[in-house]
């Protein structure tokens, strides 16, 4: 049994052995369920599928303890009450950004999208990368190059870095979530929380009031795309150019010359206004060491399914 458990999404999905193709995947709503085990349960019975031997799950979360909270849902579970409940006779469970990471040497060159940097593949050299992704919430991971030809995932929680700040529009939008919340982190605008709190956040910098009622990052999405809303676009202008900033500092921090992916589940909707140069412009922008970014290519994962089931499946091999 896999399952990649987001803020919003549980996916699972059967794999009957090591190299198996993943089978019975499913979505399920997370709002829609008391836990793991009990969503887990209707998948597997709806499934007709037989009580799991080993397990590997991929949590939105640090994992630091046997008690594993969600950090954006109500989900929370015990690893050794886990393996209990299902007699399993193996079970792992790591950041989901871990397990994108896991992933990434697997994702095939057509659901990856180059944006800038040397012209080169994915994993053509041997160096370090870099991931992160806006959904829920914002994850980060990379992967190192062992001494034996393998990868070591990094797992963190690079999503709550203090929000760096650039220019004028980006400094009067932090004044105002951090006069709000206090602590303004990344995943403070870059999530999807994140596009409502910059839509609010333009909003009061306009009317000198919060909304009384908050557009969903579906609704803002809608407008953005729609060319519908001046401010919902800009909305997706100014998440862009952050993003290409933090993905530029995580570049710098990993020492990613290899690469940097983008994940999640909001950018590939902005493929257009990714590539439109905000992002690699703000990438790249990083005074005297400005250099050492420019050659580093980002890629943008645009996969069917989530890769992050292939990514905990390779913990069971």
């Amino acid at each position: 049994m896999l399952a990649d458990i987001g803020g919003t999404n549980a996916r699972f999905a059967w794999q009957s052995g090591p190299g198996a193709p993943l089978q019975h995947v499913q979505v399920l709503q997370c709002h829609e369920h008391a836990g793991f085990e009990q969503a887990a349960q209707i998948w597997l019975s709806e499934h007709q599928l037989p009580s799991p031997e080993r397990a590997a799950l991929a949590v939105a979360c640090a994992v630091q303890s046997d008690q594993v909270k969600l950090t954006n849902n109500h989900w929370t579970f015990s690893i050794q009450a886990l393996q209990r409940h299902f007699g399993l006779r193996q079970l792992e469970v790591v950041n989901d950004f871990t397990a994108l990471a896991l992933a990434l040497p697997s994702i095939p060159s057509q659901h990856l999208h180059q944006i800038g940097g040397a012209a080169q593949g994915p994993f053509e050299h041997k160096l370090p990368v870099a991931l992160l992704g806006a959904g829920t919430g914002l994850g980060v991971s990379g992967l190192l190059p062992d001494p034996h030809g393998g990868w070591i995932p990094l797992a963190g929680g690079g999503g709550h870095v203090s929000l760096p700040i650039h220019d004028e529009v980006q400094y009067r939008i932090w004044s105002a979530l951090h006069a709000r919340d206090g602590h303004v982190s990344a995943e403070s605008v870059l999530s999807g929380q994140g596009l409502v709190n910059l839509h609010d956040s333009l909003l009061y910098q306009s009317t000198g009031q919060w909304p009384a009622q908050s557009l969903t990052p579906a609704q803002i999405t809608a407008l953005a795309l729609g060319q519908q809303d001046p401010l919902a676009a800009q909305v997706i202008a100014v998440f862009c150019n952050w993003l290409g900033a933090v993905a530029g500092d995580l570049a710098l921090t990993l020492g990613a010359t290899g690469g940097v992916f983008i994940g999640g589940g909001i950018a590939p909707r902005f493929k257009e206004a990714l590539a439109a140069g905000g992002l690699r412009r703000c990438f790249e922008s990083k005074g005297i060491y400005s250099f050492y970014v420019q050659p580093v290519p980002l890629w943008l994962i645009d996969a069917p399914e989530s890769p992050a089931l292939q990514g905990v499946a390779t913990l069971l091999d």
